[in-house]
């Protein structure tokens, strides 16, 4: 079971990823509602993906900024980039997100991007591989950056020293 993130003391900063209009044809004619996907994410570790749905656009960006926040996830860094190669899969999206060299920046391209940037991510490679709808792209990013871990996370869970870990 994963804890769970408290974001009361958090500064969180949000980005709207996609706004997408979706029609109910009922007997009287066609209902019109927005849909806003949210990133929130402190640029220091914690990172979350919501989505809200209303009749007019910023009620729907406030559900999914809500939404959002219920969902963080902590992001293992190190030294601005992630420890290592990870794989997100989420339905057919599928991205790869691999460490990159400092000064690289964030190299990715829109939706991932978002997730990348608030999570504090600044020197980090992604590719995104099969899916290319921006809901399943970010909830791949998500599941990828959660799987994350640092050498010390490993050597505490093995219940061996960070020496034992690199050899």
């Amino acid at each position: 079971m994963e804890k769970r993130i408290d974001s009361t003391n958090l500064e969180l900063k949000e980005k709207v990823v996609g706004i997408n209009r979706v029609t109910k044809v009922v007997k009287g004619g066609r209902n019109f509602r927005f849909t806003a996907l949210v990133v929130v994410g402190d640029e220091n570790g914690h990172v979350g993906v919501g989505t809200g749905k209303a009749v007019e656009i910023p009620d729907a960006i406030r559900k999914g900024i809500e939404d959002a926040k219920k969902k963080l996830v902590r992001v293992a860094m190190v030294d601005g980039t992630v420890p290592h190669r990870t794989n997100g899969v989420y339905g057919s999206a599928n991205v790869l997100i691999m460490p990159a060299e400092e000064g690289t920046g964030v190299i990715a391209g829109g939706p991932v991007r978002s997730v990348l940037e608030l999570a504090g991510l600044h020197n980090v490679r992604a590719k995104s591989l099969g899916s290319n709808n921006p809901n399943n792209m970010v909830k791949a990013t998500i599941e990828g950056l959660s799987n994350l871990r640092t050498v010390e996370q490993v050597a505490k869970l093995r219940g061996k020293t960070v020496e034992e870990i690199l050899g």
